[in-house]
C-alpha cells in the first residue's frame, strides 16, 4: 500500500508547534503538534476531547470560521489536524492564537457536554483544556513559525 502523508514525516525531529502537513488543491492541513512525539508525555483522553470540544467551538466561531474544513486530535495524542480552505498560515496562526487566548479567558459552560450533545459527555473538564491551550499558546508564541517540519538529520 501507499504510505499516507503524515507517515512520511521522521517524528523524532517534530517538536511542539504549527506546521503544515500537507496542501491538497485549495485545502491545507495544519499539524498543531502539542507535545513532543515518542517522548512519553501524552495527552490523557480527557485533555484531548476537552481541547477538541473548546477549540472547535472556538475556530468555527472566528473570524475564519468560514474557511475551517476540521479539527479534531491526532490518534497519537501529541496534537490535533486543522483544515482550513483559503486562509494564509499567518492569518490561521493569528486567529488560533487569538483562540486559545480566548479559551483561557473564557469562564463559561463546557461546549457540547450535555448527553445530547455528546457521546463521551461525562469525559469534559474545561480546566483540562484551559492548562493544554495555555501550554500550546507558551509554544506558539515562544519561537518563530515558519510552518515547516525540522530536516531529518
Amino acid at each position: 500500500m501507499k504510505q499516507i502523508t503524515s507517515f512520511t514525516v521522521n517524528h523524532d525531529y517534530i517538536t511542539p508547534g504549527i506546521y503544515i502537513s500537507r496542501i491538497d488543491g485549495d485545502i491545507t492541513t495544519f499539524d498543531l503538534r502539542t507535545r513532543t512525539p515518542n517522548a512519553g508525555d501524552y495527552m490523557d483522553n480527557l485533555t484531548m476531547h476537552s481541547v477538541e470540544h473548546m477549540l472547535a467551538t472556538f475556530l468555527r466561531n472566528s473570524e475564519m470560521a468560514e474557511s475551517v474544513i476540521y479539527f479534531g486530535p491526532m490518534g497519537c495524542q501529541t496534537g490535533f489536524y486543522l483544515l482550513t480552505r483559503d486562509v494564509e498560515p499567518r492569518e490561521v496562526l493569528r486567529v488560533l492564537k487569538g483562540c486559545l487566548a480566548g479559551i483561557l479567558s473564557y469562564e463559561g459552560p463546557m461546549f457540547g457536554s450535555t448527553r445530547q450533545e455528546c457521546g463521551n459527555y461525562r469525559n469534559l473538564s474545561p480546566e483540562a483544556a484551559k492548562a493544554e491551550c495555555e501550554r500550546y499558546l507558551a509554544v506558539l508564541n515562544e519561537r518563530e513559525v515558519d510552518f515547516r517540519y525540522a530536516e531529518s538529520e
